[in-house]
């Protein structure tokens, strides 16, 4: 696992729930991430209040340029979900830093595993020192068409 990277001058990381523009990251998941497209906003709002949820702000402004969402009991078990990053500042270590600031949280509250799932970030979460299943013959899924 690597340093914890720094996020970039400029720019803050909050877990205050009442900071999170949830019209915004319904609007960035709904519209421009394959793992969300269609979500409704209810659902969005549900996930959001039922969430850990890391926002990254511009310091001045204070527009919210990106988001995540952890899923955990806050002992034993995190899924880290919904990681989005606004197209003008990507490639500026915004989406790096948050997920450093996401696992350092998550495993400060002793939590053994942080799960996630990516079609074409695994560099990213790598980096972070994510690596694949040891065992994915143990894993199952439930899915419920929706």
């Amino acid at each position: 696992m690597t340093d914890t990277p720094s996020l970039p001058e400029g720019y803050e990381i909050s877990t205050d729930r009442s900071r999170v523009d949830a019209e915004r990251v319904h609007r960035w998941l709904s519209t421009d991430a394959y793992w969300a497209l269609g979500r409704l906003r209810e659902k969005q709002d549900r996930a959001i209040e039922g969430s850990l949820n890391f926002g990254v702000y511009d310091t001045v402004s204070g527009e919210q340029v990106a988001y995540a969402r952890v899923v955990t009991d806050r002992a034993t078990f995190a899924w880290l979900c919904d990681v989005y990053v606004d197209p003008s500042v990507r490639g500026k270590g915004v989406g790096t830093a948050l997920v450093a600031a996401v696992r350092e949280e998550v495993r400060s509250y002793g939590v053994r595993r942080v799960l996630l799932a990516t079609h074409d970030a695994h560099g990213v979460y790598e980096k972070m020192g994510f690596a694949p299943l040891a065992r994915p013959e143990h894993w199952m899924a439930l899915l419920f068409d929706q």
